[in-house]
């Protein structure tokens, strides 16, 4: 559904950049053009004008999300005569491969870092909650990695349970983009954080609806608030395939790379596999499990060509 067709039907409401600039007010921009430039990701593009006019309004926005979430725990657990400790505000980040979820989830958690009172804030990725190489290629799913079925979502639930119940420290997996495989041994401890972000391509699916009124959980039904980074299918294509090169020169030059195998291809070679790879597998993805949950989301974030975001829209309360 396209939030801005039917705006008298929309959940939405939908705001241009200058409109959603406005909305920083007098919040004070608490990051240095060298922190800007060291949270973006390979290919993405972030200045400290795109912080300034859509990620400090954002911010601005979540911190009153998260004040008025903990004041209406402290009025349940009053109601509830409940001890039970403080739960962690969930932000949820999804969208399609190359789009900038890594760069926006960063960003969101230097900014909030910085409210008062400088709470704890975490960042996760369920790129950690994917299956081993080994148990994928024994299923049959490389050629389905990053669709729904490619994820331990048991795990995920499980880690995202122990989160909301206030358990202490809770473990996440880690997973090496160099490898493409989870790293052997190797957690991240989230110890209570008083915000956890959890950014990853599927974040806000939900699937069939079961029969009989049983009750099966969802990643985003712990969330909070969720953003969705949206771009138009033919410039997610370009960028992909623009991260791909850049990748090319870089990343897949290291021994342990899982790609590396692509090292030595021409331009136009590399370019035609990033092309397949992309028709294959990512834009299928994105069609049947990725951008159906748009509309799910609290906040849209629309990217034009060049990677600046040119609208806002904001679900109704």
């Amino acid at each position: 559904m396209d939030v801005r067709a039917e705006p008298n039907l929309s959940p939405y409401r939908t705001f241009t950049r200058a409109e959603w600039a406005a909305k920083r007010d007098d919040t004070p921009m608490t990051l240095a053009a060298s922190e800007v430039a060291a949270l973006k990701s390979l290919h993405d593009r972030l200045d400290i004008r795109e912080v300034e006019e859509i990620y400090l309004p954002v911010s601005r926005l979540l911190s009153l999300y998260v004040e008025a979430t903990q004041e209406l725990f402290v009025a349940q657990k009053k109601f509830l005569h409940s001890d039970e400790p403080k739960m962690p505000f969930i932000i949820g980040v999804g969208g399609s491969p190359a789009v900038g979820k890594s760069t926006t989830a960063r960003v969101l958690q230097a900014l909030l870092k910085r409210w008062p009172p400088k709470p704890k804030v975490d960042l996760v990725t369920t790129d950690g909650f994917l299956f081993p190489t080994a148990v994928l290629e024994r299923e049959g799913l490389m050629q389905k990695k990053g669709f729904p079925e490619s994820y331990d979502l048991p795990s995920l639930l499980a880690f995202l349970a122990d989160i909301k119940a206030g358990r202490r420290p809770v473990r996440a997996p880690v997973y090496s983009h160099i490898t493409y495989d989870i790293v052997p041994n190797e957690w991240v401890e989230v110890d209570r954080p008083d915000i956890l972000i959890v950014e990853g391509l599927n974040v806000l699916q939900a699937g069939r609806l079961p029969r009989g009124g049983k009750a099966i959980p969802y990643v985003s039904d712990f969330f909070d608030f969720s953003v969705y980074i949206d771009a138009d299918e033919p410039v997610l294509r370009k960028w992909y395939i623009e991260r791909f090169l850049a990748f090319r020169g870089r990343a897949f030059n290291d021994p342990r790379s899982y790609f590396r195998r692509y090292n030595n291809l021409s331009d136009a070679e590399a370019t035609q596999t990033a092309l397949s790879i992309w028709t294959q597998i990512n834009l299928k993805n994105l069609d049947e499990n990725i951008l159906p949950t748009r509309p799910r989301a609290t906040l849209i974030l629309k990217k034009g060509p060049d990677h600046v975001i040119e609208t806002v829209s904001l679900r109704r309360l």
